[in-house]
């Protein structure tokens, strides 16, 4: 018969360890669903509410113009436009939905742990980046090399994505765009950056645009509707990581994915 462990005796460093870090990453995963949830209240029960007034505020105004018995030109006209604000709210809310439906599958599907080409996912995204863009002139810097990083692929790619069209987003005004992307290790992780010489923002105010729906410029100036960094807050926090922008107005901005590298594979 095998001899039953006794209480004395040690568990091996390399699994404690391991033991320790999955811990640690539970943890995270779990502080970071819970952020996650308080944002999502905040946002349907607030942000959602500003393009559905409008399309419940006009619609009335409309029946009682269209209701009389020979409009004029003036009231048909100011019908259009309010006609055009329900349109252009309930496209914002249909996108907003679409945000808000992307965030929820990038915090709820299973980790799927494997090793990461870096250098090949950021090449083949800025090829598909520009190909997007095929009247932009944007100069794109890659790094020469970069790590093989542990983590979900897809989740990653995401998170890559977002922060590389955000850097093509924003640096829509420049005549010479210029993306700049590096790459570092260091303690046990790694340093992703992507900076760009976009429009920029005031860089105090950096904290609160990783929240749902939040936006540091105008819909006149800059499409979208601000899940953009919210996903990727979420995917690195998913990994045991954060992420965290630098900006000062009119001089770009710098999006750093801080991405750790465990030292083994994490069960599920």
């Amino acid at each position: 018969m095998d001899k039953a462990p006794q209480a004395s005796e040690k568990i091996a460093p390399e699994t404690l360890e391991e033991a320790l870090e999955l811990l640690a990453r539970r943890d995270a995963e779990l502080a970071a669903l819970r952020d996650a949830q308080q944002q999502w209240v905040h946002a349907v029960s607030h942000d959602l509410r500003a393009p559905l007034r409008h399309v419940l505020a006009f619609n009335p105004l409309i029946a009682e113009l269209l209701q009389q018995a020979a409009p004029s030109a003036d009231d048909l006209q100011e019908a259009c436009s309010f006609l055009q604000t329900m349109d252009q709210s309930a496209k914002r809310m249909a996108a907003m939905f679409d945000g808000l439906l992307l965030l929820s599958r990038a915090a709820r599907q299973p980790l799927q742990w494997q090793a990461v080409d870096l250098q090949a996912m950021l090449q083949r995204l800025q090829l598909q980046l520009q190909a997007r863009n095929p009247d932009r002139n944007i100069e794109w810097r890659l790094p020469v090399t970069a790590a093989v990083v542990q983590g979900d692929a897809q989740l990653l790619e995401q998170a890559l994505t977002a922060a590389l069209s955000n850097a093509v987003k924003f640096s829509h005004p420049q005549t010479q765009a210029k993306i700049v992307v590096t790459v570092e290790e260091a303690y046990g992780s790694v340093q992703i950056s992507v900076s760009d010489n976009g429009a920029g923002f005031d860089g105090a105010r950096a904290d609160r645009l990783f929240g749902i729906f939040q936006r540091m410029h105008r819909d006149s100036e800059f499409e979208g509707v601000g899940t953009g960094l919210a996903l990727i807050q979420g995917i690195c926090q998913r990994h045991g990581g954060r992420a965290s922008i630098e900006a000062q107005p009119g001089q770009g901005c710098t999006l750093q994915l801080h991405w750790p590298q465990p030292a083994s594979f994490p069960s599920q």
